[in-house]
């Protein structure tokens, strides 16, 4: 029988009422106690490293969960999560990069209600978790959320009050649950040989989404403030031009003073690509930005929050950028 560490982080799965609102509270003893079927499949010792709501969750607990993992990789055969939904993404994101190649599966998941209410998502999500982790195939990152098996740099959540809450971004699901069965469409085992563990985060990055009409002079802060940016264009990869290179050269500032930019779009699905207009291309042809392809602005931010910590040139940045990890870049 295959041995799993359960990792509690709070989140609404294990949320209860309070006067204030829902709040988490229940254990991860208890969480587990609530899906007995899980005995069936594995062996289960549990930790509970934090209590919070997701919103308050950030890279500092992520390189803890991961330093975790790392210093129980050799105890057990693979890890999963419960975590709030809404840095859920960003924390599979992170996870991924800090985790490399990982032949044991780490599989993270939640819920849009409680544990406690009887009729909601959480029981069957962290059943199908520890299903997923306990299978021959799984290695990696991954999301198990409603029936799908999501590549941790690909899970984005789509929906705020739905079950159905989280999707793949641009690539398919790993695999799915049907019929109470585990379909695995994509086997990784040959993608990881073996766990690369890093614990170093460069948080000073800013996400910025460009609106019409902008002023550009709000670049001046990241400049002085931020050692990375993503910058959110429109469609495939525009960059406002107002008759003036004002978004131009705040670019151009950024860059000669040392800050990462990586261009990516505001539109969910199929990704950039600065070379299709004039408004995109100049500022990759000039500038030699990077640009993000069809990754998700999740992914984006925490690849670049890695990559600035173990770089310290602008050539070995975009190298570690553009190497593909974890399905993130096709």
């Amino acid at each position: 029988m295959k041995k799993i560490l359960f990792i509690a982080t709070g989140g609404t799965i294990a949320s209860a009422k309070t006067e204030n609102g829902l709040t988490p509270a229940i254990t991860s003893e208890e969480l587990l106690n609530a899906v007995p079927q899980v005995k069936n499949l594995c062996a289960v010792d549990t930790v509970q490293p934090y209590s919070l709501d997701s919103t308050n969750m950030c890279w500092k607990q992520w390189i803890h969960v991961a330093e975790i993992i790392r210093d129980n990789y050799a105890k057990y055969d693979g890890f999963v999560i419960a975590h709030g939904t809404d840095t859920l993404s960003y924390a599979a994101a992170t996870l991924s990069y800090l985790i490399q190649k990982n032949e044991k599966p780490v599989v993270l998941t939640g819920a849009q209600k409680s544990i406690e209410v009887p009729d909601g998502d959480a029981r069957r999500n962290l059943f199908e978790a520890f299903v997923y982790a306990t299978d021959a195939r799984a290695c990696g990152t991954h999301v198990v959320f409603n029936g799908h098996v999501i590549a941790g740099t690909r899970a984005r959540k789509t929906h705020t009050k739905s079950f159905d809450a989280f999707s793949s971004i641009d690539f398919p699901d790993i695999g799915v649950f049907y019929d109470k069965k585990l379909l695995c469409y994509i086997d990784e085992r040959s993608e990881c040989p073996g766990a690369v563990f890093y614990d170093k985060l460069v948080p000073e990055i800013l996400s910025i989404r460009v609106i019409p009409g902008m002023d550009p002079s709000v670049f001046d802060y990241i400049t002085a403030h931020c050692r990375g940016v993503v910058i959110e264009s429109f469609g495939v990869g525009g960059i406002p031009y107002y008759g003036d290179n004002a978004f131009e050269e705040k670019i151009a500032a950024l860059m000669e003073n040392g800050v990462r930019v990586v261009i990516t779009t505001q539109v969910p699905h199929e990704g950039s690509n600065l070379s299709v207009y004039r408004v995109g291309h100049i500022i990759k042809e000039k500038y030699r930005v990077l640009e993000a392809s069809n990754m998700t602005t999740e992914a984006v931010i925490a690849k670049m929050m890695w990559a600035l910590a173990y770089s310290e040139t602008r050539e070995e940045f975009e190298k570690l950028f553009c190497t593909p990890v974890g399905k993130d870049q096709l």
